[in-house]
């Protein structure tokens, strides 16, 4: 009989509560302890995972000796305190959401950690196990003939309400190039099997959230901008990023070409924003166009039901779960790692300075 793999989780807000809705999909696996500091994110959990005990403190957590592994979901400024308190106190084998750090000055800790964590940490980069991203990636060297240009657009709704409304501010997000798109240099970095070297960016805050005051502060996070990042092996990617653009159709298009041809993936957002009186919420696809002979193929990649309505990321999350777990049982290697992470972040940073600056960075 296979063993119960029991999770710890630190932070169930609304990510979180998506992570604890997959976990409970999952084969093998369930959350034993949560510490969640919020009292409502708390009920919230507690209704999802009622069997669960819950921590006044990361360090009573860790405490609890029936755990197998942990998760980490809190707000982004937390993440590097509580992996260097789990890396002190109980290094098990860990999943910890994105981004990896906020702070620039942060990269050297991170590496501090990754030279002494005894166990497998693996990085949440969900969209990489979108079916249809997967299917993108699976198919994209045969499309294409080798991808010389990557176009990335995402065009979704704007910011959710957070407690506390820490997303509203660059301190505690890392920024939106960080916070909202590591996700994307992190596909770069995977499709374009190479690392990077010159990041351009204009960006800034067009629509959402001017004006907004918050505990006396001003919101400054931003909510648009285009991101350019040249790589080692000559390739180039692009990101086109607007979150005042809800209505559209997908949410996030990829597109690929290289001399043999050109390959698109095309992902809805979440089905609970789609209008009722549209009908049924649209169906990812993942397009081929060759250059010769002509003639666009295109494939609808359904995901199952179960997993749309289990979080708001087309499936990920549960297939990201499904691996993670078969890390924690010793079956096969982590597919995110520190450094993966890592890079994703130090692109982000590298494009709010060049957006802030006006100047190309160089990595």
């Amino acid at each position: 009989m296979t063993k119960i793999i029991n999770y710890g989780v630190i932070g169930c807000g609304m990510m979180g509560q998506e992570h604890l809705r997959n976990i409970a999909l999952l084969d093998g696996a369930r959350v034993q302890a949560i510490f969640e500091p919020d009292a409502g994110m708390a009920d919230k959990a507690g209704a999802i995972v009622p069997d669960a005990v819950f921590y006044a403190s990361v360090g009573d957590l860790l405490a609890d000796d029936a755990l197998d592994c942990l998760l980490v979901v809190s707000p982004n400024y937390l993440h590097v305190e509580q992996l260097e308190e789990i890396a002190r106190t109980r290094p098990l084998p860990l999943l910890m959401e994105k981004p990896l750090y906020t702070d620039p000055d942060h990269a050297a800790r991170i590496d501090a950690v990754k030279a002494s964590y005894p166990a497998p940490i693996w990085v949440a980069m969900e969209y990489r196990y979108m079916p249809p991203v997967a299917k993108f990636l699976d198919e994209l060297e045969s499309a294409t003939g080798g991808v010389k240009m990557l176009t990335i657009r995402e065009h979704r709704f704007p910011f959710l309400t957070k407690v506390g409304d820490w997303n509203r501010f660059n301190a505690k997000t890392g920024g939106t190039l960080v916070e909202k798109c590591c996700h994307f240099f992190d596909l770069m970095r995977v499709a374009l099997r190479s690392d990077p070297v010159r990041v351009m960016a204009s960006a800034g805050q067009a629509v959402n959230h001017i004006g907004e005051t918050y505990d006396g502060a001003d919101s400054d996070i931003w909510d648009s901008g285009y991101v350019i990042v040249d790589f080692a092996n000559g390739t180039r990617a692009m990101l086109e990023l607007c979150m005042f653009a809800e209505g559209s159709r997908y949410q996030e298009e990829l597109s690929a070409v290289g001399p043999k041809g050109k390959i698109e993936a095309l992902v809805p957002g979440p089905g609970r924003f789609w209008p009722e009186h549209l009908g049924e919420p649209p169906v990812s696809q993942v397009i081929v166009s060759p250059r010769a002979p002509k003639g666009p193929v295109a494939l609808e990649i359904p995901v199952e039901e179960a997993l749309l309505e289990a979080g708001d990321h087309n499936g990920s999350t549960f297939y990201q779960h499904q691996n993670f777990l078969a890390v924690v049982r010793g079956e096969k290697p982590v597919d995110v790692t520190l450094s993966d992470g890592a890079w994703a972040v130090r692109i982000g940073h590298a494009a709010q300075k060049s957006a802030e600056t006006g100047a190309c960075v160089n990595l």
